[in-house]
């Protein structure tokens, strides 16, 4: 017979999570018409709170010329690695920065080089900015800091700058 232990079942399920924990302050008027609205789709308050969200960002438009929503740029912002996720947004939507990402997305761009310098980027900058992708996320904590004033930006490498020892590969 097999000796059962409190928590965990033994060798069952991921560790890994699957969602995060947002704290959010509701009225005690939309709490209460939020546990209502859950209850008739027989959710959890929290499983409606998440839909409701997922509906909101198919109305929340990222570009007033295009009509391109949140849900359908999804798939072009969203990566599971942070410093992918600021180059995509700095090259799609630098306007959704914050002031903190702006800092890091500047120091990025002056580290692509001179071929960056002085002009906004477009999608057709995109596979040139993602070429360097490699070396940005090898270096991403020292980015960071260097951003934020906690080192000098003498750690960083010069992305448009060949390194010694290093071959291109993006160029023929």
């Amino acid at each position: 017979m097999e000796k059962r232990t409190r928590g965990r079942p033994r060798g069952g399920g991921s560790k890994l999570n699957r969602t995060e924990t947002v704290t959010i302050r509701l009225d005690p008027k939309l709490r209460y018409l939020t546990e209502l609205a859950a209850r008739k789709q027989r959710r959890t308050a929290s499983s409606f709170i998440e839909w409701a969200i997922e509906q909101a960002l198919s109305q929340v438009e990222l570009d007033d010329k295009t009509h391109d929503t949140v849900t359908s740029e999804a798939g072009l912002l969203w990566d599971t690695d942070e410093a992918e996720r600021l180059v995509k947004l700095g090259l799609c939507y630098p306007a959704l920065l914050t002031y903190d990402e702006q800092l890091l997305w500047k120091l990025i761009r002056e580290r692509l080089g001179p071929d960056f310098l002085g002009k906004e980027f477009d999608l057709g900058d995109s596979a040139i900015a993602m070429r360097h992708m490699p070396t940005v996320r090898a270096h991403w904590e020292d980015f960071k800091k260097v951003a934020a004033g906690e080192a000098d930006a003498s750690i960083l490498p010069a992305l448009g700058v060949p390194q010694k020892g290093v071959v291109d590969q993006g160029k023929p």
